[in-house]
C-alpha cells in the first residue's frame, strides 16, 4: 500500500508524539520497543568490525516477509530507463565492500530530561559493518537519469502506521547526495561476508555512509526519482530537529561526532557501575564523524573538569568507519568518573550537555562512565 496520510480510524491506535512528564519512567510501550529493537553491548566496540548480532537494530514496523528469489527492485520515475532487477541481476553487476559505521538518529534519547516516548536509546545505538553491493550511483547511471531529477526516494517492504499516518517506510536523498563519489552510496545485499541477516534488511537495503541509520532504508524495493523534493512522513514530520510541536524544524542528516569508551574492569549487574583494581587501566574506545574525520580524542577521569589527549589509531582506508583510541589511566581508590570527547577535522565537538529537541535525536552529548576503584 502506498500510503502516507492520516487515517481517521487509526487515530484510536496510533498516539502524537509526546514528551514524558517529570518524574515519568519508561513505560510499558518503551519497554515493549526497547524488546524489540537492540543496542551494542559496549564491550562489543572491542571488535572494528562488529558482528552481525551484535551491531544495533531498530525496526519501525514488522519484519517483512521477504523471498530472495521472487525480490525486485524497480528504478523508475524520472529516469530514461527504468529497470527492475532481481536480486541475481544485481549480483551480477560490479560490487564493492564498504566498512561504514551506522548510528541511529536517536541515540541517547533516554538521558534527555524531560525523555521524548520512543525507543528509550542510552550510548549503544551504533554499529560497524562491511556492506557489499552495488554503488548506488551505478543503478543510476543504467537507469539514466533524466534533466530536472532532483531526488531519489527509496521505498521498504515494512509498512505500519505512526502518529496516525497509515505508511510504507520511505526516505529520499538529495541527488548530489545519491551521486556523491566520496560518499559511495550503497545498495547492500551482504553484511560481513555473509547475507543480510532479516533483522538488517534482507535480502536488500541502503547504506548511506556518514548518514544517521533512518536514511540506511531496508527491505528496499522501489527507488523512484523526483522532480520535486519528497515530503512523506519520514522525511517532513519524523526525522526533523524541532524545540517545539508546531515548527516546521530542520532535517536530520548527517552523524555529529562521538566517542566512546570500552567500558574498564568489570560490571555491577543491575546499576552496570564499572569496578576496577588500583593500578594501571588502559582505557580505549571508538569515534566517529559523519561531517569529518575524527581529529582528535579527549579523556577526562573526574567527570569532564580536566581533559588529556588519547592516542588516534591511524586513518586507514575505512574513511566512513569509526576510529579506535586508547590512553593510560592510574586508577586509585573511590569513586570516579570516566568521559571522552571527539572532535572531527571541520571542528565539531561533543558538547559537554546535549541541546534538547522534541525526538530525542542527534544527542552526542559527551558520555559518562561511573567506576569504582576497590
Amino acid at each position: 500500500m502506498n500510503a502516507g496520510h492520516v487515517v481517521p480510524r487509526m487515530a484510536a491506535v496510533s498516539a502524537p508524539a509526546r514528551v514524558a512528564r517529570a518524574g515519568d519512567g519508561i513505560g510499558v510501550q518503551e519497554l515493549a520497543l526497547a524488546g524489540r529493537n537492540h543496542a551494542l553491548p559496549l564491550e562489543a566496540l572491542r571488535h572494528e568490525v562488529t558482528p552481525a548480532g551484535l551491531h544495533y537494530v531498530l525496526t519501525h514496523y514488522d519484519i517483512p516477509p521477504t523471498d530472495p528469489a521472487r525480490w525486485r527492485l524497480t528504478v523508475h520515475g524520472r529516469v530514461g530507463n527504468p529497470l527492475n532487477l532481481s536480486l541475481a541481476a544485481l549480483r551480477s553487476l560490479a560490487a564493492v565492500t564498504l566498512r561504514v559505521t551506522m548510528e541511529c538518529a536517536g541515540n541517547g534519547r533516554a538521558q534527555l530530561s524531560p525523555r521524548p516516548v520512543s525507543q528509550p536509546w542510552l550510548d549503544g545505538a551504533v554499529g560497524t559493518a562491511e556492506w557489499t553491493g552495488v554503488p548506488l550511483r551505478a543503478l543510476l547511471a543504467a537507469a539514466e537519469v533524466a534533466p530536472g531529477a532532483v531526488e531519489a526516494v527509496f521505498t521498504g517492504a515494512d509498512h505500519g502506521v505512526e502518529r496516525g499516518v497509515e505508511q510504507d517506510y520511505r526516505r529520499s536523498l538529495p541527488l548530489a547526495v545519491a551521486l556523491d563519489p566520496e560518499r559511495t552510496v550503497l545498495v547492500a545485499y551482504g553484511m560481513n561476508g555473509g547475507p543480510l541477516p532479516p533483522q538488517h534488511g534482507s535480502p536488500l537495503r541502503l547504506v548511506v555512509p556518514g548518514w544517521y541509520g533512518m536514511a540506511a532504508v531496508k527491505w528496499l524495493c522501489e527507488i523512484v526519482l523526483t522532480d520535486t523534493p519528497f515530503t512523506g512522513f519520514q522525511q517532513a514530520v519524523a526525522y526533523r530537529y524541532r524545540r517545539t510541536a508546531d515548527e516546521p524544524g530542520e532535517p536530520v542528516t548527517r552523524i555529529a561526532p562521538r566517542a566512546l569508551l570500552i567500558p574498564p574492569g568489570f560490571p555491577d549487574f543491575m546499576s552496570r557501575t564499572r569496578v576496577v583494581r588500583p593500578g594501571p587501566v588502559l582505557l580505549e574506545g571508538r569515534a566517529w564523524s559523519g561531517h569529518a574525520p575524527v581529529a582528535r580524542v579527549e579523556v577526562s577521569a573526574d567527570a569532564g573538569h580536566s581533559w588529556y589527549d588519547a592516542e588516534l589509531a591511524p586513518a586507514g582506508a575505512h574513511p566512513w568507519a569509526w576510529r579506535h583510541w586508547r590512553c593510560p589511566w592510574t586508577a586509585e581508590p573511590g569513586e570516579h568518573v570516566l568521559a571522552a570527547r571527539a572532535t572531527d577535522a571541520e571542528g565539531r565537538t561533543q558538547p559537554v550537555h546535549q541541546h534538547w529537541n522534541r525526538g530525542g535525536f542527534g544527542n552526542n552529548a559527551v558520555q559518562r562512565v561511573p567506576v569504582v576503584c576497590l
